[in-house]
């Protein structure tokens, strides 16, 4: 059979832009450009009879068409060439609108002229004739007849005005749309000189209440009464000279506690870069633009860390469709990563978060100094840092009521503690707020033991850790028979009831664990259990957990801890699998690191972006001996009670390594496991397993209790262990 011939089919698409198919769209804005301002030079010249012959002829077959809207022509050539050279609109709008609006405002122009000169004449429409003459010329005498015929002399003027109005618009449009239409501030518009001069509405001053005045009291004889009662440090393997336990007794309101003064901590005066924002909103509007998502741009947000560019999509756009194209975005305005918020929460409005070219830190005395702040009359109230609009966050531990921080190292989880540490001393004395610090990695918070705050001496040691947890839900269960004895539902009616009969409240009780993943590896299901059974009851009673850890993996946090601590702050994490253990939604993964952060509550359904508050290590350093200085009485003083579990009598405290060798714990089939190896001269886990029925795990672990005290040999691959003792005797 003969082979069928392919026949090539053309694209009719294709064929039409071939020719400018290799040229890219800057080329041919400046191609067009250089062609219309060589156009307006000709017509220039032809009027002096300097252009030629060509030049000549053109003018003849315009001024035939146009009349003398011909002398204004190349001042509309020069302006088609700069809506080439200048527009943020694509090639291709400029050649659909652009110029259909040039050639009607000629066509206008030409009208009007020939309609002051045909008001003077007879309306007799006169035929084609070449040797024609007039003020508009022949198209505006095709133009100017109808209309004064139909509508009259000032009708037909109107007519034409708008038409000129109209496509003055069509033109100056692309202009208009570089500069966003609403603004949430003025600083928006302004250069960045301008903006620092500008102060931000929340960088207002206000003058702090702490003063440090002398505060004597009369000396009365009162009774007190023993909130917690001390325990033998040594029952619980706890050493004197490591964990050293004093009797305290509470003392009754009014406090000598004297808070700290804000002059402690540094003050940040730097002000953001945001860069160009009128020009990254017309990029936007391009970008989103060209496939094929037409959007209208709003206010625009200048954050410490990032820009927000809030905009309004068309009717009948999806919002997927924007936020699948983040990456294009980021390519277009020469950003990453970038971040979208579809809807903003509250509006009906969708966000882009884009990078600021300068950053600056969120100073934890401006937030402390914050008027929100001190007028606020929770007691666990700390500072989180400043939002995408500069406006300050502050987040309560007693509605929370628990805490979970996660992220990469690096990222500021360690600050974003210190700066909740230190909101809490600024705002309460020892008698209301009780600290239990925990730190595996034994190098962050040693330097808090100075401070009466502490329960306890900084815990180092899964051990330590575990009897300290146990303990705190001794003392949950305790404080509920107290608030049922009282009948009161939460801490707060127990300590306002007890504040009027004279009798002494109980304070609240923070645990913070630094690095949870080294507890979770050491003792994790015990921990589990302790932290899971704290986080479920003790809102009520005043015990609240703040958790940190840089491997958020559902290994440390688990199921049962992420259904019982809603709160959570997610900073930069490696992947979108992290982001999604710490949030169950991605996000945390786009943030810039360096405290940048993602903040969800029960409140706060959809994650909340923030730039957390930075302290450094020296202003710890001098508010904790500040305090210590000031209090040296109770400094280093600690309270910890025997209402513990009978188990915990007998803990001793482990090794460092936290973790014990299972092989100094005996198995009940050692000594008849040895007894099968010795008697069969061979050693492997499925002679042990058929022989002594059990699983292959505890089969192995006796080969290897085996190996470790000299009875077989090493593993050799796939061969059975060599035995070394060929009579039980021998041993």
């Amino acid at each position: 059979m003969p082979k069928r011939r392919k026949q090539k089919v053309k694209n009719p698409k294709t064929s039409k832009t071939l020719s400018f198919a290799f040229l890219s769209e800057k080329t041919k804005r400046f191609l067009y450009s250089g062609l219309m301002f060589l156009l307006a030079v000709i017509f220039l010249l032809s009027f002096f009879n300097k252009a030629g012959i060509i030049g000549r002829g053109l003018k003849g077959v315009f001024e035939y068409l146009i009349g003398n809207v011909i002398y204004i022509t190349p001042l509309f050539l020069i302006l088609i060439g700069l809506i080439f050279f200048k527009s943020p609109n694509s090639f291709k709008e400029i050649k659909n609108s652009g110029i259909f609006a040039i050639f009607l405002l000629i066509f206008a122009g030409a009208g009007i002229l020939e309609l002051q000169e045909l008001n003077s004449q007879d309306l007799i429409f006169k035929k084609f004739v070449w040797n024609y003459s007039g003020l508009g010329g022949w198209l505006g005498y095709v133009f100017s007849w109808p209309l004064l015929k139909g509508f009259g002399f000032w009708g037909a003027l109107s007519i034409f005005l708008i038409i000129i109005g109209v496509s003055l618009l069509i033109i100056l449009e692309p202009f208009w749309q570089k500069f966003p239409k609403k603004l949430s501030f003025k600083e928006k518009l302004l250069s960045d000189k301008e903006i620092e001069k500008v102060p931000m509405a929340s960088q207002k001053k206000f003058f702090p209440f702490f003063k440090i005045k002398k505060i004597s009291f009369a000396k009365k004889e009162e009774k007190t009464k023993e909130i917690i009662q001390p325990f033998n440090p040594s029952s619980f393997g706890f050493e004197k000279e490591n964990f050293e336990v004093k009797r305290i007794e509470e003392e009754k309101e009014p406090s000598l506690y004297i808070k700290p003064p804000l002059d402690l901590l540094e003050e940040e005066k730097t002000r953001p870069q945001a860069g160009d924002i009128g020009l990254n909103s017309a990029i936007i509007k391009r970008t989103l633009l060209n496939f094929g998502i037409p959007v209208e741009m709003s206010e625009v947000n200048v954050g410490p860390t990032v820009t927000q560019y809030t905009l309004k999509p068309a009717e009948g756009v999806k919002l997927s469709k924007i936020t699948t194209l983040s990456s294009d975005l980021a390519l277009a305005l020469a950003s990453h990563p970038i971040r979208i918020e579809a809807p903003i929460p509250g509006r009906s409005l969708m966000g882009i978060e884009v990078p600021n070219k300068k950053r600056v830190k969120v100073g934890l005395r401006e937030l402390i100094g914050n008027e929100e702040f001190q007028k606020s009359s929770s007691s666990l109230l700390f500072s989180l840092g400043k939002d995408v609009k500069g406006t300050p966050i502050f987040a309560d531990l007693a509605q929370m009521p628990h805490l979970l921080v996660a992220g990469s190292t690096g990222s500021g989880k360690t600050i974003c503690l210190n700066c909740i540490i230190l909101s809490l001393l600024f705002r309460n004395s020892f008698e209301n707020v009780r600290l239990i610090l925990i730190d595996p990695k034994r190098v962050e918070f040693p330097v808090y033991n100075a401070l009466s705050h502490l329960l306890c001496p900084v815990i180092c040691n899964a051990q330590k850790t575990a009897v300290v947890l146990k303990w705190l839900v001794g003392e949950m269960e305790r404080r509920f028979k107290l608030l049922a004895e009282a009948k009161s539902r939460n801490i707060e009616n127990y300590n306002t009831k007890n504040r009027k009969e004279g009798e002494l409240k109980l304070p609240y009780i923070i645990l913070i664990i630094d690095e949870l993943a080294d507890l979770m590896a050491s003792r994790g299901k015990e921990i589990e259990a302790l932290i899971v059974r704290l986080a479920q009851m003790s809102r009520a009673v005043g015990i609240h957990l703040i958790l940190a850890t840089q491997r958020p993996s559902v290994e440390v946090i688990t199921g049962l801890i992420k259904a019982n601590i809603t709160s959570r702050i997610a900073f930069q994490v490696a992947s979108q699998i992290d982001s999604r253990t710490i949030l169950d939604m991605a996000g945390a993964e786009k943030l810039l690191g360096r405290g940048d952060l993602l903040f969800v509550s029960a409140e706060i359904i959809k994650p909340k972006r923030a730039q957390g508050a930075f302290v450094s290590e020296k202003e710890v350093k001098k508010v904790i001996n500040w305090v210590a200085f000031h209090h040296k009485e109770l400094a280093g003083e600690s309270q910890v009670t025997e209402a513990l579990f009978k188990e915990l009598q007998e803990a001793k405290d482990s090794p460092d390594t936290q973790i014990e060798s299972f092989y100094t714990k005996e198995d009940l089939l050692y000594e008849e496991a040895k007894k099968i190896v010795i008697a069969s001269k061979k050693a492997s886990a499925s002679l042990l397993q058929r022989r002594l029925g059990i699983g292959y795990a505890r089969a192995a672990r006796l080969l290897d209790i085996l190996e470790e005290r000299g009875v077989v040999g090493p593993a050799d691959g796939a061969k059975p262990r060599e035995v070394y003792i060929q009579e039980e005797n021998e041993i």
